[in-house]
């Protein structure tokens, strides 16, 4: 006999299968989206909300280009050596035949370091090479050598570049280590039977491919510094013209401050790091082409 009920129609399915990001994308959205659109919508707007250039045209000052310099140049230089030192650090691990207990230990301080930031990552340089720091009188008091009269000062450009080295290898050594994983060993064989040696493997083999690996890193450093406010602020204070520390100035309302000019500092931040990451994005998704 015939089945008279009328067919029923696909039933809605929720999907569950997301609930798992909801809170991820609860905070992105609070935290990150509507902040983000908040300071984009101020850049363009006088103290009264009416819709304004000027924020963005005094952006051109002696002070603020100076500001925007220094900062390109502290994160430039930060992420330039933090490349280097990680690089070769990594590449001890991965292939210089060091012990492989030292591996896990190195990658789990990395990870610490790479996230130890603002006032304590200040506080211990300043306990450690401060002008009475414990390495600073240590060197003056048992070797004479006087780390002030040499022209050292952990409170200028040169010490920021070293403090914020203390998380930038680190993050350089997790991010490459990878992709230094990645090198197969049948490439090294072939280059050697072929003829090449070590410096001409690196050189024609390995480099090239880890090369989009590295500038992509680069740039995420470089993002990286550019953004860091707490860490400069904690050690340097007002001394040092970098783009968060007058940020901060102008939103905090100090004397001749104008929070919606501090708005256009943090739209010109966003735009410079954006673009950073954006590199390191598509640098990264050409790298591992050639490592899968």
């Amino acid at each position: 006999m015939a089945d008279d009920r009328p067919a029923q129609g696909p039933r809605f399915r929720w999907p569950v299968e997301w609930l798992g990001i909801l809170p991820f994308a609860v905070f992105a959205v609070l935290f990150l989206i509507l902040p983000t659109m908040k300071i984009v919508v101020g850049a363009f707007q006088t103290p009264e909300g009416g819709f304004t250039f000027q924020n963005i045209i005094e952006l051109n000052t002696d002070s603020i280009r100076s500001a925007y310099w220094t900062s390109i140049k502290l994160s430039f230089v930060t992420a330039l050596l933090g490349c280097a030192v990680g690089f070769a650090m990594a590449a001890a691990v991965v292939f210089g035949g060091l012990p492989k207990g030292i591996r896990s230990p190195l990658l789990t301080f990395s990870g610490v370091a790479s996230n130890f930031a603002g006032v304590p990552l200040a506080f211990a340089f300043i306990a450690t090479l401060g002008p009475v720091g414990l390495v600073t009188v240590w060197l003056r008091t048992e070797f004479g050598i006087n780390l002030r009269a040499m022209g050292f000062n952990l409170l200028s450009f040169w010490g920021l570049v070293i403090t914020y080295l203390f998380f930038q290898i680190p993050l350089m050594i997790l991010i490459i280590t990878p992709a230094l994983d990645g090198l197969k060993r049948e490439w090294r064989e072939a280059a050697a039977v072929l003829g090449a040696t070590g410096v001409q493997y690196w050189r024609m083999v390995a480099l090239p491919i880890l090369f989009p690996s590295i500038l992509g890193t680069f740039a995420l450093l470089f993002a990286n510094a550019f953004g860091a406010v707490a860490t400069a602020f904690a050690l340097t204070g007002p001394q040092l013209n970098i783009v968060p520390i007058k940020l901060f100035a102008q939103i905090r309302g100090d004397v001749l401050g104008n929070p919606n000019l501090g708005y256009a500092l943090a739209f010109g931040m966003i735009v410079i790091t954006a673009a950073a990451n954006f590199l390191y994005i598509w640098l990264r998704v050409r790298s591992e082409r050639w490592l899968k």
